[in-house]
């Protein structure tokens, strides 16, 4: 039926009248890729000219943008339809609020649940309001504000008490997620999927093996609840962190029991837990099946497998597997190489690691800052310095892929630094204070620390040391500031 539905859509689109756009709105959003830029400028074009869409086309384009985390357009184009008239059901209220926060923060998403009418401010509304706060770890506005849907006798699904659970588990607090859970049951909300695997995370958390297996069985008494792959997927990670492989394996079992509907995460997840228990049989059988499933086989699925390999230390497979790869693909990302690139470096074979850098490039796919962080990792191991520092002026200077600056670990920098400091290196210590001003505002009290102690041991001066401390807000130890008194000569 869903089908049926999309394929009348579709249909209406192309034979809408030319008041409208061509062709399916994220269609034409994503004609020229799918980065922010590109669909940013497709928007544009789009605002520009008029052009009409139906109301389901955006709200599937919104879905899209949100999948892709484009939270910026998603946001233009929901104020830019409701500048045209578009009425907004409350649902869409809610998504808005969301994109509101994801785009310009919290702040503007309270601003904007404010100024919603009383009629729009029911449950799904504070419902996104405070999934907003949960994302942020905002736990105190969180718990009032579902005090506060309580209060207002709001109807209550498992959702706002998922996005609870939820925060409990990444702030560490996971002994709460019980009490919620009774909370629940108490006010007859039904436990979903996702309210059983958060329970069964908070109880392996406090190492209650037992306790996740009577949620398991409570799951299957309860009837409500079909369990699915996630369910068991979820379960078999438990039992391999509590070193439990047999009954990781028996409840990967089920797990592929539960994938008719050959679900590729489903089939990640497999490869990857298989690989976890170290049977790496099972890991080649479930790959088989992927590859049946899923003739053109995706990128992230021929990572993912090089990983699991990698990781088992079968290098010979993860470079059979490699080398299909490279015979398939129809685009050379640069993330399946780095898999191999990084076993390379590893085991020592820093020459094949070059050699597949730059065959990457060859193929289109230039080094990322992963790819560099790498080779830093790789020369510091060897006390190889110059060129780690060299690698990592590299990572800075492309950064993330995300746009985002790349920042070398707290343990690269204080390496290098310690390393500086040893051999009395002030010039290669300065040099990489340069390269690190690229990535990052704030060097921080400990790299000013280890540099005033350079400067100390190699007997030389700087009249302009504490000035720069000055600049740079930084407050050094009292034994950092001692040394200051014999380097700060003028």
């Amino acid at each position: 039926m869903a089908m049926m539905q999309q394929f009348g859509r579709t249909k209406s689109v192309t034979k809408r009248s030319s008041k409208y756009v061509e062709e399916a709105l994220y269609v034409w959003l994503f004609k020229d890729g799918g980065s922010e830029l590109s669909v940013c400028q497709k928007l544009n074009e789009f605002i520009k000219s008029r052009k009409r869409v139906f109301k389901w086309e955006v709200g599937d384009t919104l879905k899209k943008l949100r999948q892709r985390k484009l939270y910026y357009p998603a946001l233009k184009l929901s104020e830019t339809m409701a500048q045209r008239g578009m009425n907004k059901t409350v649902s869409d209220q809610a998504i808005h609020l969301d994109l509101v926060a994801k785009a310009r923060g919290i702040p503007a998403a309270e601003d904007y649940f404010k100024n919603l009418p009383e009629s729009s401010k029911n449950h799904l509304s504070y419902g996104a309001l405070l999934n907003c706060y949960c994302k942020e770890l905002m736990t105190e506005e969180a718990e009032a504000l579902l005090e506060k849907m309580k209060e207002l006798n709001l109807p209550l699904t498992s959702m706002p008490y998922n996005s609870l659970m939820t925060l409990y588990s990444k702030t560490g607090k996971p002994e709460k997620i019980p009490a919620i859970i009774q909370e629940m049951k108490g006010c007859n909300v039904m436990l979903d999927s996702y309210s059983y695997n958060v329970w069964m995370r908070a109880l392996a958390a406090v190492d209650d093996i037992s306790g996740v297996e009577r949620v398991i069985d409570e799951m299957k008494r309860d009837g409500r609840v079909a369990s699915d792959w996630t369910t068991y997927s979820n379960l078999a990670s438990i039992y391999v962190d509590a070193g439990m492989p047999e009954k990781a394996e028996n409840a990967l079992s089920e797990l592929e029991k539960k994938n008719s509907h050959r679900d590729l995460s489903a089939f990640q997840f497999l490869i990857t837990l298989y690989g976890r228990t170290g049977n790496l049989l099972e890991v080649h059988r479930v790959w088989r099946s992927l590859r049946l499933a899923f003739p053109k086989t995706a990128n992230i699925s021929y990572l993912n497998m090089i990983q699991v390999l990698v990781n088992l230390r079968d290098l010979p497979g993860a470079e059979k597997c490699f080398r299909e790869w490279e015979s398939r693909c129809t685009t050379y990302d640069i993330r399946v190489a780095n898999v191999l690139i990084g076993a390379y470096a590893k085991e020592g074979m820093l020459e094949k690691a070059k050699e597949l850098k730059e065959q990457a490039r060859r193929r289109g796919a230039k080094p990322n800052a992963k790819t560099w962080e790498i080779f830093v990792d790789y020369y510091l191991k060897n006390a190889e310095y110059d060129l780690a520092v060299e690698s990592v002026a590299n990572a800075i200077s492309i950064g993330k892929g995300d746009g985002g600056k790349w920042i070398p670990s707290h343990e690269t920098i204080k390496t290098l630094m310690e390393h500086f400091e040893q051999t009395k290196d002030v010039e290669g210590a300065e040099g990489f204070l340069e390269i690190l001003k690229k990535a990052t505002e704030s060097l921080g009290a400990e790299v000013f620390e280890s540099l005033i102690r350079t400067y100390a041991a190699a007997g030389k001066t700087t009249p302009a040391m504490r000035h720069r401390l000055k600049m740079e807000n930084v407050e050094v130890s009292e034994a950092s500031k001692k040394l200051l008194e014999a380097i700060c000569v003028e």
